[in-house]
């Protein structure tokens, strides 16, 4: 069984090494690189052409200009080739070595059409200490109507599913990883697995770790994936994740 993992570049050389090294050290090896590069105009290039030696011919580069973030992964899994698809960003890595073994485990063993686990998030300048637990534990379908997800970077789903209903919507700008799963999961219903296991470290800073003004945005977004949907929402029921954030933590005090 094939994984096929999507990584899209740009400038990424200060973090793209750690990317590479993490999924060399898997201990499940029938695995797949596909890196999209958008234009880097640092080394990235340089070093995903340095590395291509280390995959002995699985890492495929793409390179070209495209439409941001999930145009470049849209056009990762088109050229896929595995029988499970997963993405690992840039600026990202894998926690341990055995991750891609437990996402083929739970495959082979169940006819899950996806897997999911959880993430944790560290500081640039010690990523070895968590600075915020992302668990999926608690998710369900349900739950996606108050804008709850699931650890995105945790996804790994059949290409056949990809194939059956269809790629990131790239009209949208930060949200359309919460579209395509509310389409997947919420809409159509696919058959999800969720490993109780941390998948991948990521780094604080990217597009929905970045303050107040990205939670509007993203609301804002979560609202015309609902509508793209006809799923009737609105944002007072988006808003009442934020309140049991709060319990959460006046309960932790």
């Amino acid at each position: 069984m094939r994984i096929s993992i999507i990584t899209a570049t740009f400038n990424s050389s200060r973090t793209i090494q750690n990317t590479f090294d993490s999924l060399l050290n898997q201990t499940y090896k029938d695995v797949e690189l596909i890196v999209k590069d958008g234009g880097s105009n640092d080394n990235t290039l340089e070093i995903c052409r340095r590395y291509q030696q280390a995959f002995y011919g699985r890492m495929h580069i793409l390179c070209g200009p495209d439409n941001g973030i999930y145009d470049a992964m849209n056009q990762g899994v088109r050229a896929a080739t595995g029988d499970i698809v997963g993405i690992l960003n840039s600026d990202d890595f894998y926690t341990d070595e055995n991750v891609l073994e437990t996402v083929v485990n739970a495959f082979e063993k169940t006819d899950c059409d996806a897997v999911y686990g959880d993430v944790h998030y560290v500081q640039e300048g010690d990523l070895t200490r968590c600075i915020r637990y992302y668990s999926s534990a608690n998710f369900t379908r349900d739950r996606m109507l108050y804008g709850w997800m699931l650890a995105h970077p945790s996804f790994y789903c059949r290409r056949d599913v990809y194939r059956k209903y269809g790629l990131f919507d790239e009209s949208f700008k930060v949200a359309a990883d919460f579209e395509h799963l509310l389409r997947l999961i919420y809409i159509n219903k696919i058959k999800i697995q969720y490993i109780n296991k941390d998948f991948v470290t990521m780094r604080m800073g990217g597009a929905s770790t970045s303050g107040i003004k990205s939670h509007i945005i993203v609301m804002k977004e979560q609202l015309k994936a609902f509508k793209k949907n006809n799923i009737n929402n609105n944002v007072f029921r988006l808003s009442l994740r934020y309140f049991k954030k709060i319990l959460e933590y006046c309960d932790g005090k």
